[in-house]
Formats: C-alpha cells, sequence, structure tokens
C-alpha cells in the first residue's frame, strides 16, 4: 500500500527535522528514481547535482532531462588526476544535455603542475586524507557556498555497498546540507540496463575491463573474481571505500587543519 505524500511546503523550509526526514523517506521509498528524482525538482530549493559521471549519475542526468526542461545544474569535481576518458565524456555530456555545469578544482590549481608545486607530488600516498580533503571535500564545499547549494544529487547505491548499504532516498549530512539518492535501490544491473535501452553516453574505460572508474592513479581494471560493484577502485586498499566527500565533514576538516597547524 503506498504512504500518502508529507504535507510539506513547495519548497522545503531547511534546515529537515527528522520527523519531516522519517516521513519523506517513508514516501519515497517504494517509488521510482523518476519519481524521486520529480519530487526532489519539486521540493528542494537550491538544488544541484554532484556527479563525477559515473553510470549512476548519467542515469540521473538523463532522466532529469526528460523530467524537466530546467535540470539542476551539475557540479564536477576536477582532481585534476581523471584519466582523459574522463574528460571526453564531459564533454560528451555537456554537448548531449546543455545542463549547466559547474567545475571545480583543488584551490589555487589550475593543472596537476601547480596542484604538485603546492602539495608535493604523489601527495595520495603520502598523506591519502590530505589528498581527499584537497580534490574533493574542500572544492566541493567551496562549490555549495559560491553557488547556494542546499541540496544535492547523488549516484550512490546501497548495493555499492560499504558505508553505501543503509542508504536511504534522502539523507540530511551533518552541515545540513540534503543529499537526494534517486537510484538507491537500483543494482548495477539494472543501472546498465537503463543505459543500454536510453542510448546514455558513457565512460570508454567501462568497456576495457574497468568496473569503476576515479582517478588515474588508484583505478585499475577489475580482475577475474573481483568482487563488489567499485572493484578496482583503490586498489590493495580493502578498507577504503569512500573519497571522502560523503564522510563528516566537520571531522575531515579538523584533521585538514591539524595537518597543517
Amino acid at each position: 500500500m503506498s504512504t500518502s505524500a508529507p504535507a510539506l511546503p513547495k519548497p522545503l523550509q531547511l534546515p529537515l527535522s527528522q520527523e519531516d526526514l522519517a516521513a519523506i523517506n517513508e514516501y519515497l521509498h517504494p517509488l521510482t528514481p523518476e519519481e524521486i528524482l520529480r519530487w526532489a525538482v519539486d521540493y528542494i530549493p537550491g538544488l544541484y547535482q554532484t556527479t563525477a559521471f559515473g553510470l549512476t549519475g548519467l542515469v540521473a542526468i538523463d532522466m532529469l532531462s526528460k523530467i524537466t526542461p530546467a535540470p539542476p545544474p551539475l557540479i564536477f569535481l576536477d582532481t585534476l588526476y581523471h584519466f582523459p576518458e574522463t574528460y571526453a565524456l564531459v564533454e560528451e555530456v555537456r554537448a548531449r544535455y546543455g545542463a549547466p555545469l559547474h567545475v571545480y578544482k583543488p584551490a589555487g590549481c589550475a593543472d596537476v603542475q601547480e596542484f604538485e608545486r603546492k602539495h608535493g607530488e604523489r601527495l595520495w600516498e603520502r598523506d591519502e586524507g590530505a589528498y581527499d580533503y584537497a580534490v574533493k571535500v574542500e572544492p566541493a564545499r567551496r562549490a555549495y557556498a559560491e553557488l547556494g547549494v542546499q541540496g544535492v544529487i547523488t549516484g550512490r547505491r546501497a548495493s555499492q555497498g560499504g558505508a553505501r548499504a543503509g542508504l536511504q532516498p534522502v539523507e540530511v549530512d551533518e552541515t545540513g546540507l540534503v543529499k537526494v539518492n534517486p537510484l538507491c535501490a537500483w543494482n548495477v544491473q539494472l543501472v546498465e540496463l537503463y543505459i543500454k535501452e536510453h542510448g546514455v553516453p558513457h565512460n570508454a574505460l567501462l568497456g576495457q575491463g574497468y568496473r569503476s572508474v576515479g582517478d588515474w592513479h588508484s583505478t585499475v581494471p577489475s580482475g577475474a573474481g573481483d568482487a563488489g560493484e567499485r572493484a578496482g577502485r583503490w586498489a590493495g586498499r580493502e578498507e577504503k571505500t569512500e573519497c571522502g566527500l560523503h564522510e563528516d565533514y566537520f571531522a575531515a576538516k579538523a584533521r585538514a587543519r591539524a595537518r597543517v597547524g
């Protein structure tokens, strides 16, 4: 039996109370990804989509293009270490869908050379937390502040495992940011089927043995018998399942300050 929509204002008054969040998730849980996205567009102010142009994010981009003539703008965090195929995909998506795209890079760094002059070479090996904060966490929070972001659409799914296993359609993080996970209940087979049926552009590396694509220095093709939808990411680091973007912001910021202090 379907649950009736909670009586909430359009747009929502943020921050959300725990009671309202629970009622929203109870209502959204049985809905399709398209219905969740339609609800988000109607209700969440300052809505953007953060994307690294993975398959799930691409599905959401395609769905939104069919739901509204003015889809939420995209935010792409350019770590400066993406594969050439990823940068080519960014331009293909920009040309096909026409959604506004905001690109954010590490603070004060236009390219790899500037990043390595500032942070040294191979920072991801010397201090992985510092690297994640510099290329993902700080640029994201700078984007949210400059653009007035109050809610973001993500490409996270429960079947990806790790910290994502208990995902709900809507979450509120420790800063009050609303995170919408429209495909949280889909598995990778459903995602791939949608990509194929709708002709959605995707990363060419996925046809070359890669199961999930991140930075070139921490992504390898998945081998025979590799388990998990994100196999090949952070190779040799079984305990690592997130890049820092969806972890506690205040804790990450405190650790970053401690390093320079």
